[in-house]
């Protein structure tokens, strides 16, 4: 027999009963009696015409449909109560920024230093969408994204924020590694690349290094992946300066011989040209500006 909606309230006490497996602990957390809990399960039992619980002297055990049953309702009320918590009207005086930005440049550049602006305006609250592909600034948009690319985007406006360079790095106990001295050694190392449009051909190139066939690579779709990947000892990769920075800092990888080669793209925050930013995004974009200029590439 189906569900149907009178069935929801013994639904939502058969799940804390799953959830305790005791019909008395979860009488405590509902405010209800033990009797009355096993009448809500007993009716559901009838309803759906299945054994639920394994009754024995020492208390209930969840048989396999009633397992089933348990994780199918509490990932039910755990989406209900998140929609519910979305529903809630704010906190007086919060404002919620939606931001679209890239996975890569929130881990390594943004997180370490979004704590200075959230301590200058509490009443604010985020929330990231992390993608490689372009936001919609439809309705359910976001009120700001951070792109990567030349700037030009029809009918947003944009806040260059910082330009960006490729630097070749690898953890410094990769092995071979004592035997690079220029450039044209590190063809000699297994090599990492992401998928971005700049890479190792252009890096060689800039570095005086022609008439070389670069060998097959490790590819990562995420920067942060091929950096992290060069750090765990996979091979050399070409990072992003900002990307790189963190773990340049803390040593995980080293900076290899040659040039830093400027990026085509950088890093650009972004809003609907028609849509004139609130006080407290306008106050996050300014941040970010000062935060970019403040912050220089490794050297």
């Amino acid at each position: 027999m189906a569900l149907r909606p009178q069935s929801l309230p013994s639904l939502g006490v058969f799940a804390v009963a799953a959830r305790h497996q005791n019909f008395a602990h979860a009488a405590e957390e509902l405010h209800l009696t033990a009797s009355a809990v096993s009448h809500h399960v007993r009716q559901l039992e009838r309803t759906l015409g299945v054994v639920l619980f394994q009754r024995h002297a020492r208390g209930v055990v969840l048989t396999p449909g009633g397992r089933a049953l348990a994780d199918a309702a509490t990932g039910a009320l755990s989406d209900l109560e998140a929609v519910a918590h979305s529903l809630r009207r704010p906190e007086r005086g919060v404002t919620t920024l939606t931001v679209a930005t890239l996975h890569s440049l929130t881990y390594c550049w943004l997180l370490p230093r979004l704590s200075r602006f959230t301590a200058a305006h509490p009443k604010v609250r985020f929330k990231f969408e992390t993608s490689v592909a372009l936001a919609r600034f439809d309705d359910a948009g976001p009120d700001l994204a951070i792109r990567y690319g030349v700037g030009h985007w029809p009918g947003l406006t944009a806040h260059h924020l910082m330009s960006e360079e490729l630097l070749p790095v690898a953890a410094p106990t990769l092995a071979g590694l004592e035997r690079v001295r220029v450039p044209e050694d590190i063809l000699r190392l297994p090599l990492v690349h992401d998928l971005g449009l700049q890479g190792w051909p252009e890096w060689f190139r800039a570095a005086g290094v022609h008439g070389v066939r670069i060998p097959e690579m490790h590819i990562f779709t995420e920067s942060t992946d091929s950096v992290l990947a060069a750090a765990r000892g996979l091979g050399a990769t070409l990072t992003r300066s900002r990307i790189g920075a963190p773990y340049l800092r803390s040593g995980e990888v080293v900076r290899l011989p040659g040039p830093s080669l400027k990026a085509r793209f950088a890093y650009y925050a972004v809003h609907p040209a028609h849509r004139r930013p609130g006080s407290m995004l306008a106050a996050f974009i300014e941040w970010l500006q000062h935060e970019a200029r403040a912050d220089s590439p490794p050297a």
